[in-house]
């Protein structure tokens, strides 16, 4: 596993001075199912296992999908949070089970409509647990209202619109990458935020310049321990990458295992998932403005073509292929550490605390990964996209910082307790 010397040293230099939000010292829960993780799993059954959806298109499908519940469950609860959008009129007693189902469905239907039949058949299931009677039907009430304003909310957002990244063959710039030479996601630069206003003003100071001895530093380390070929990287360094890399994110599984072993209760468990799931949506954004601003050439790319460089200290590899199969757009920043560090200093300020265990299995990887804190989580994505040789350091330490300066804004404004 990764140093804790290590990780704390990248914690201390990806940490900005911001308000800190802070939460109750989590409850005991009952007894009975938690319907909010219930129905993120069903969430992300409809969002990846059958919608296929990629990273950068997750965030927005739970941040939409936690928003709606974390305002549906804080509505019957009687609003002891600031709404995030907005707080439905309840009344004492109504069944937050049925306030979650009837928020969670109705999103996942409007995402989804191919899924319609299935998704009905959990809601169903759901629903043929809670006693029928008034509390069920103003629950359900309040989760559809909850639904309705996120939906409208997200109406024309730019989400899937037909913007393409700016190919060319320049040094430094990005081109499409093997084996699909495809491209994608460059609508997500242009995407409306969940809550900051402008997801440009996040610049970062940009990739070192080619015929700077750091650009030189930042090629020839990637090279030697991104390759798929690579002797220089240990056995626990490529289990990390191959880790880190799964399309099915281990974020989702720590979040679900911090609840339940954490025994938040339903409403605590809404409003962390929504803190994580929407400082993490606005993070990609803010990520994807920075591709294309940058435009930068991956490692493939860069390792195969360093003979054009300009810089002497690198010299090309026309065979070099990483470790993991390159996503479809450009380095810099980092998808994969803005959105961890937005996700960690979510829950590292719902905790109130930087120091819980988690770990979370990966079938890419075969293995799970175990860490003592949040800040040790971060430390090491920021090392296994350079691992995998995916992305130059440059793209993952500025990209943990964009993710943490977006999350910071984020839960400045948001998910706050109500004086």
């Amino acid at each position: 596993m990764f140093s804790r010397t290590r990780a704390a040293a990248v914690l201390a230099a990806l940490t900005l001075t911001g308000p800190a939000v802070l939460t109750p010292t989590p409850a005991l829960a009952a007894t009975t199912p938690n319907a909010v993780i219930t129905w993120n799993v069903h969430a992300q059954t409809a969002i990846y296992e059958v919608a296929r959806q990629s990273p950068n298109v997750t965030g927005r499908s739970f941040a939409m999908v936690q928003g709606a519940v974390y305002d549906a469950v804080n509505a019957v609860a009687g609003a002891p949070y600031q709404p995030y959008l907005i707080a439905p009129r309840s009344r004492r007693g109504d069944s937050a089970d049925a306030a979650v189902a009837g928020a969670a469905y109705r999103v996942l239907v409007s995402l989804f409509p191919a899924q319609t039949a299935a998704l009905t058949a959990q809601y169903d299931q759901a629903l043929a647990a809670i006693p029928d009677g008034r509390a069920k039907r103003g629950g359900l009430a309040v989760g559809e209202r909850a639904a309705a304003a996120m939906i409208e909310a997200r109406r024309d957002d730019g989400a899937f619109g037909t913007g393409t990244w700016n190919v060319s063959t320049a040094p430094g710039q990005w081109r499409p990458t093997p084996p699909a030479f495809a491209q994608d996601g460059a609508w997500l630069a242009d995407l409306r935020p969940f809550v900051v206003r402008d997801a440009t003003a996040y610049r970062t100071a940009g990739p070192p310049a080619l015929t700077s001895a750091a650009w030189a530093r930042e090629l020839n380390e990637v090279k030697a321990l991104g390759s798929a070929a690579s002797t220089a990287r240990t056995a626990d360094q490529t289990q990390a990458a191959l880790w880190w890399h799964d399309r099915r994110l281990g974020e989702w599984q720590i979040k679900r295992d911090l609840a339940q072993s954490r025994r938040l209760s339903p409403l605590q468990t809404a409003r962390m998932f929504a803190m994580a799931d929407i400082a993490n949506a606005d993070a990609l954004t803010a990520c994807f403005a920075e591709k294309k601003h940058w435009n930068f050439w991956r490692p493939v790319t860069a390792v195969q073509l360093a003979d054009t460089d300009g810089n002497p200290a690198t010299t090309a590899d026309p065979a070099w292929t990483p470790l993991v199969v390159t996503p479809p757009f450009p380095d810099h920043t980092s998808g994969h550490t803005c959105s961890t560090s937005a996700v960690m200093l979510a829950l590292r300020t719902f905790f109130g605390r930087d120091d819980l265990a988690f770990s979370a299995y990966s079938a890419d990887s075969g293995t799970t990964r175990s860490f003592t804190s949040f800040s040790q989580a971060l430390a090491e994505v920021v090392e296994a996209r350079i691992w995998a040789g995916v992305h130059f350091r440059s793209a993952d330490v500025q990209g943990a910082q964009v993710g943490t300066r977006v999350a910071r804004d984020v839960l400045a404004h948001e998910f706050r307790p109500r004086r």
